[in-house]
């Protein structure tokens, strides 16, 4: 969602005269999107927000702090961090390029959710020349015990499916091969009659887009008609992020994830059986209040028996604004969490490697993205399941889909050489 929304703040500059330049010493205006997902991230805002606020010294640079961390802090994070010029929140960050014409050296902070300006109104940036994200909705209405988005985001707001569609049209024009769809909750997506399914077919008939992702899933709204889409629609790629959370019904039933793993692992079945190679990543949270010992032996047991392709896996931790802060006692000790949290992730990587094996001697589409940061022979790119894969190349491969045959691979990554 950060980077789609930067591709949108982008756009929006440029359309105002504003030109992008690499290194912030030579910036007129600095704009960190931040976070609020983990405690960690904002703490890594926060000491960058005080390296950028250093450049005013020399250009007398405008600082920007935007996004979701500027929404949950609001005026406290202009005292925090001296310097800084505005703190614009989740809806207002896109009045930006307005606003920057009423400084007047005190700090301009913005965090209604009222939209100051239709966050559509621009065509997103394009993440690299041939891939772009492109929001479909904004919000969230689940608001899962531990999660602090939805107090950020506000309320679920769907776009016109025309609006997309224009959006992927123009970005095809640029140049761009591959679109994400992007939303807290893509499978609540909803304009009218149009459901997701619906948008995702419109997506891949009214325009010359060739590999379409989306991101997030959530297991309570995954419907059939999504899963039949995999089965039938070649541009749509084989990969599904389905957050799991935890294994044990329990605690899935205190998180308020409104599904049970029973549920959860038939649609797995399903989704393996409308496209049998397609990869299922996840994310995992341990530690949760109130989680057994038998409550984690679940979540092992759950890794086990789907084996996904890969995880996020982290140990809760207290978001203040958040039900759990709110209601529940934060009952198991970091150092249990963080052995938790070490024995999944050893549990995961040995799986990884063991399902990335059945990629050897197997060729896939990729859409090469760039070089290898320790090899510069070595380029890179995203299979249909969106795994990374290294091959030797050159830079007139850069933006092109290729097939690949895989010759080895690790937890992590794919090795191969581009086919004949």
């Amino acid at each position: 969602m950060n980077v789609a929304d930067s591709g949108i703040l982008s756009a929006a500059m440029e359309a105002a005269g504003y030109r992008p330049v690499g290194d912030p010493a030579e910036a007129g205006v600095i704009i960190l999107n931040t976070c609020s997902v983990r405690e960690r991230a904002e703490a890594r805002a926060l000491g960058r927000l005080s390296e950028l606020v250093q450049f005013k010294k020399n250009n007398d640079a405008v600082v920007c702090a935007v996004g979701c961390m500027a929404q949950r802090m609001g005026t406290g994070l202009a005292e925090k961090v001296p310097g800084i010029d505005f703190v614009l929140g989740t809806e207002q960050l896109f009045q930006l390029p307005h606003l920057l014409a009423r400084r007047n050296g005190v700090p301009i902070v913005a965090t209604d959710f009222q939209d100051g300006l239709d966050w559509a109104e621009f065509p997103p940036s394009p993440d690299c020349p041939y891939s772009a994200h492109v929001t479909i909705t904004r919000g969230c209405d689940n608001y899962c015990a531990y999660c602090i988005v939805p107090y950020l985001r506000g309320p679920e707001r769907h776009r016109q499916p025309q609006a997309v569609v224009n959006d992927i049209n123009r970005l095809v024009g640029k140049g761009v091969v591959e679109v994400t769809l992007v939303g807290q909750n893509v499978n609540s997506y909803a304009s009218g009659d149009v459901r997701f399914p619906d948008l995702l077919r419109r997506v891949a008939g009214e325009t010359d887009i060739r590999r379409i992702r989306f991101i997030t899933s959530h297991p309570k709204d995954l419907s059939d008609n999504l899963i039949d889409l995999f089965a039938v629609e070649p541009k749509l790629m084989g990969h599904v992020h389905l957050p799991l959370q935890s294994g044990s019904d329990h605690v899935l039933e205190k998180m308020f994830r409104g599904y049970t793993y029973s549920h959860y692992r038939r649609l797995v079945d399903k989704l393996r059986q409308a496209r049998p190679d397609i990869a299922i990543t996840t994310d995992l949270l341990v530690g949760f209040p109130g989680e057994s010992d038998d409550d984690y032996r679940q979540t092992l047991d759950a890794v086990r028996d789907i084996r996904f392709d890969a995880a996020f896996m982290f140990r809760y931790s207290v978001r203040d604004g958040t039900w759990a802060a709110a209601h529940l006692t934060d009952d198991i000790p970091d150092a249990e969490k963080l052995r938790r949290l070490q024995m999944l992730i050893k549990l995961q990587k040995e799986i990884s490697f063991t399902v990335n094996q059945r990629e050897v001697g197997r060729v896939h589409s990729v859409l090469v993205d760039g070089v290898s940061r320790r090899d510069k022979a070595i380029w890179k790119g995203k299979t249909e399941g969106n795994k990374t894969v290294l091959f030797p190349g050159n830079r007139d491969m850069l933006g092109k889909i290729l097939t690949v045959g895989i010759e080895r691979a690790d937890s992590w990554t794919l090795h191969g050489e581009v086919a004949a």
